[in-house]
């Protein structure tokens, strides 16, 4: 009889957490599902590594039809695409009710051969993914115009962990999460050694790897230190002018590189609210990292919390992430900004919709009373305003 050994239990542990991970329902996809249907393609964008193709094999395997899976890193794949004819299409799927295509914009002209097999190809349902919204969306935008609809994926968030953890669990493991992040992988890796060593592999083979591959990048060294720059002033107005002098570089290349860090979805663009009152900062950004993992990762810090002194920037870029995925995850269209003056009162998140606005201040420590500052409920009376503390922090990105 075998005797188990401990070796013998982590490995089914890790087994039983991975097989967790990989039959969690993202929250996207009963609206991904309810999204598919014939003459119509969907698009699944989102960062490596996120769960993407996980989720779409899991859609796939759950559909009452037949699925051919296509992968558009395989050059088999885009050989049999090749040819963008209707007859070439339909003998390619004519047994299959649903295709899908993995990381489709590696594929030459994908958004006009999509468009043929939509259009032509009464039966056939259509998703297409891709871990870079800038090439997949230059690709399919005009073809599809009408023909699509898109959805995004992100690390996971608080709300989804809450079906991996319980609530006493899912606030004890927040500390953490504070610095290895929400990648999925992340989830069943045990040991701060092989989280490192994840995110690490993660920043240097996934996500650089595809910022690199634009043709807009002239000076790939400048990337890594505009992002480490950008990891040392979360909460910050950003100066594009300063960091370009910096790094050596213009400010409208600052503002190119920026934008294409924000379409590979590891940056998180908020803007500043005003009402052009005379004493309101209107025109200033602040830019977030959609991972905290990530963010750590380009400053080669994974230090617990309690030995850090950057825990309240921590803090503010994990509660935007999560009310960022919030948002888009429930089709909430709120606008969202940060608010200052001139003379330093200020609020960390503001949303605005249908003509309401709401006001967030976001604290590591409720210890200290945070009132609302003088400027903002003079200016906006039928504002609404809270402190989001880890107490209520949960609340505030789950749905009720």
């Amino acid at each position: 009889m075998h005797k188990f050994s401990q070796y013998d239990d982590y490995i089914y542990v890790n087994l039983v957490n991975t097989l967790r991970v990989e039959l969690l329902q993202r929250e996207i996809e009963s609206q991904l599902i309810k999204a598919l249907r014939p003459n119509k393609a969907v698009l699944l964008l989102g960062p490596r590594r996120v769960g993407k193709t996980v989720m779409l094999k899991k859609i796939a395997s759950e559909q009452s039809g037949s699925t051919l899976f296509l992968n558009g890193e395989d050059q088999d794949t885009i050989d049999i695409l090749e040819r963008r004819s209707i007859q070439n299409y339909r003998t390619l799927l004519n047994e299959y009710s649903l295709l899908v295509v993995d990381e489709a914009q590696k594929i030459p002209d994908i958004g006009l051969k999509l468009k043929l097999i939509v259009d032509e190809i009464d039966h056939i349902k259509v998703i297409a993914s891709g871990s870079s919204a800038f090439d997949i969306n230059n690709q399919t935008g005009e073809p599809l115009t009408g023909r699509k609809t898109t959805f995004r994926l992100f690390p996971f968030s608080e709300n989804e962990l809450s079906k991996l953890e319980n609530p006493v669990e899912q606030r004890g493991n927040l500390r953490e999460r504070l610095v290895f992040g929400n990648y999925p992988e992340l989830t069943y890796l045990t040991g701060r050694n092989a989280k490192e060593k994840y995110l690490r592999e993660l920043l240097e083979s996934y996500l650089l790897k595809d910022i690199l591959a634009f043709d807009e990048i002239r000076m790939s060294d400048k990337i890594f230190s505009l992002l480490r720059l950008i990891a040392y002033q979360i909460g910050q107005d950003i100066s594009y002018t300063e960091i370009g002098r910096q790094l050596g570089m213009s400010k409208n290349t600052v503002e190119s590189y920026l934008d294409i860090l924000e379409k590979v979805f590891i940056l998180y663009r908020v803007g500043s609210f005003s009402s052009n009152l005379r004493k309101e900062v209107a025109k200033a950004k602040r830019w977030y990292f959609y991972d905290n993992g990530v963010r750590n990762a380009i400053i080669s810090n994974y230090s617990p919390i309690d030995l850090r002194n950057d825990v309240g920037q921590l803090w503010e870029n994990y509660v935007v992430a999560e009310r960022a995925k919030f948002l888009r995850y429930r089709e909430i269209y709120s606008e969202t900004y940060f608010w200052r003056t001139y003379d330093q009162q200020e609020i960390d998140w503001i949303e605005s919709k249908n003509g309401q606005l709401d006001a967030y201040e976001i604290k590591w420590s409720n210890k200290k009373k945070f009132r609302v500052p003088v400027a903002w409920r003079k200016a906006y009376p039928e504002s609404t305003f809270e402190v989001i503390s880890p107490d209520n922090f949960l609340g505030w990105v789950k749905p009720e």
